[in-house]
C-alpha cells in the first residue's frame, strides 16, 4: 500500500548535496533545467515552455509535500518525488508498506554521481525514518542513466509494463528496493 508522506520539514544532506523542500525563491534555478529539451522526457514529462508553467508545477511540489529540491552549491539543480505507486499494476505489495521514487537531475551535472547520492540518501530516510517496507523505482527502457543509476543504488529487477505518460504509452522497467 501507499505509505503517507510529507516531506514538508524534512533537510537531507550528503557528501555533496543538501535535499530539502522546494521553496516559491527556487522558481528560477528550477526552469532553468526543466526548459532544457531531453529533461523532464526522460522522467515522463514535457519539457517546460514557459515559467509560468514551472510555477504551477512548483506550488504543487510545495503544497503536496512529496517532493524534495536537489541542492548543489546552494543552486538547486534537480527534484526528487516520492510518488504513489500503481496499486492496480502492483497489486502484490499491497500488504507491503512501499512508495515509487522518481528523479530528474540538470544536463550540466550528469555523469557525476550526484543522482545515486541522492537516491541512497533518500533510501535510507524512507526505510529507517518512515518505516517503507518496498521502495519502487521503474525507467522507461530508452533511460539508460536512471537504469544505471538504480543498479548502483542497489535496485533488483522486477518487471516490465506499459506505462502511459504525455498521451503516450511507453516500455518501463520496474525496479525494487528492500528494506535491508
Amino acid at each position: 500500500m501507499n505509505a503517507d508522506i510529507d516531506i514538508s520539514s524534512v533537510s537531507l544532506k550528503t557528501k555533496r548535496l543538501l535535499l530539502r523542500p522546494f521553496k516559491r525563491e527556487d522558481l528560477h534555478d528550477f526552469y532553468e533545467y526543466a526548459k532544457v529539451d531531453g529533461v523532464g522526457e526522460m522522467a515522463g514529462w514535457k519539457h517546460h515552455e514557459s515559467i509560468e508553467t514551472t510555477k504551477i508545477i512548483l506550488e504543487d511540489f510545495i503544497k503536496t509535500k512529496k517532493t524534495f529540491a536537489i541542492v548543489y552549491k546552494d543552486k538547486v539543480i534537480g527534484s526528487f518525488g516520492i510518488e504513489k505507486y500503481d496499486e492496480e499494476e502492483f497489486k502484490e505489495f499491497n500488504d507491503l508498506k512501499c512508495r515509487e521514487i522518481g528523479y530528474v537531475l540538470s544536463k550540466d551535472y550528469w555523469g557525476k554521481g550526484l543522482m545515486p547520492e541522492a537516491v541512497t540518501s533518500v533510501c535510507d530516510y524512507l526505510f529507517s525514518c518512515v518505516g517503507l517496507d518496498l521502495i519502487l523505482c521503474a525507467y522507461f527502457d530508452f533511460n539508460e542513466r536512471s537504469r544505471r543509476v538504480i543498479e548502483k543504488c542497489g535496485f533488483k529487477y522486477y518487471k516490465e509494463y506499459m506505462r502511459k505518460e504525455m498521451g503516450d504509452e511507453y516500455l518501463c522497467v520496474m525496479n525494487t528496493l528492500e528494506h535491508r
